[in-house]
């Protein structure tokens, strides 16, 4: 799975054409991510609508706004259709909705299989707990925090892969303000996440006020682990524990390069031991406000 630091690079390749697509030029990666599939289903479905109709590539590029060769690609899978696309399509094709209806299918297919596999667990959980010694966690990264991570990877990222993951760490967050059943949230950052600079001083600062934000909320708790502590039984480094609706509890642990969902209950059963013992390592809630506002000022 794809963590907050940025995780395995995918596939990407730089083009030109990006009107009417996702990202520039990305290619799905068959090999690599089932996203392709869907992306290829699409463009099937978009094909034979379009030779249903009587129209060529590049008259359906020319009623819709687009070119020949965006056309072309998207029917071939290798480009992804933005909503508008479809949208126009749709309409022009007389497709009665069937293919503006793909746009959830193509909406998931932008993001790597690890980053929505990790989004639909989080959609299924009643309750996040989350340790960090490295990084601010995703679910509260800024825009231009998460973009300064995701830049720091070596070997670096394509410019189309950065805004494709970028975008799916932003998305990741609506969970944070879905009103319907919203979930329980606790995090424990240490101390070293704040004030690690990270893009810079007023990047940091933008984040610590981010920080401040969300720890109000009703369903989060936000807590510190200083460095004065003592103990600290997180040194094994950052990891996840999500309790589902069916009353499961699944890990998430990432490191350089291996990062995995952790089923097993036995296993899972440890790390809920570890992060009860972290939390209560860690600053209360209140405490924790207080000592964010502090390292904001120093900031």
């Amino acid at each position: 799975m794809t963590g907050d630091n940025g995780g395995v690079a995918g596939p990407g390749r730089r083009s030109s054409a990006t009107d009417g697509t996702d990202s520039p030029g990305w290619d799905p990666g068959l090999d690599e991510d089932d996203s392709g599939a869907v992306v290829k289903a699409v463009g099937r479905q978009i094909k034979v609508w379009r030779e249903a109709a009587g129209l060529k590539q590049a008259e359906l590029g020319a009623a819709i706004g687009y070119g020949e060769e965006l056309v072309s690609a998207v029917e071939r899978g290798r480009r992804i259709p933005r909503p508008e696309f479809l949208d126009k399509a749709d309409e022009v094709l007389g497709a009665g909705g069937k293919i503006a209806a793909m746009k959830k299918d193509v909406a998931e297919a932008r993001y790597p299989k690890n980053v929505r596999d990790l989004k639909k667990l989080e959609g299924e959980a009643v309750e996040l707990g989350s340790y960090n010694n490295s990084v601010i966690n995703g679910l509260l990264q800024t825009e231009e925090y998460a973009r300064a991570v995701l830049s720091m990877r070596r070997p670096v990222f394509t410019e189309e892969e950065l805004e494709r993951r970028l975008a799916a760490r932003m998305a990741r967050q609506e969970i944070l303000a879905r009103s319907a059943a919203p979930p329980l949230f606790n995090f424990v950052q240490c101390e070293s996440t704040l004030r690690r600079a990270i893009g810079g001083r007023m990047v940091l600062r933008g984040q610590l006020q981010r920080l401040l934000e969300v720890g109000r909320l009703r369903n989060v708790d936000l807590q510190v682990l200083p460095l004065s502590r003592e103990e600290n039984s997180g040194l094994d480094g950052p990891f996840r524990l999500l309790r589902l609706r069916d009353g499961g509890t699944v890990g998430h642990v990432e490191g350089q390069i291996i990062n995995r969902v952790i089923a097993d209950p036995r296993e899972s059963r440890i790390l809920d031991s570890r992060y009860g013992i972290i939390r209560a390592q860690a600053l209360t809630p209140r405490e924790s406000l207080a000592f964010i506002e502090k390292v904001l000022g120093e900031t």
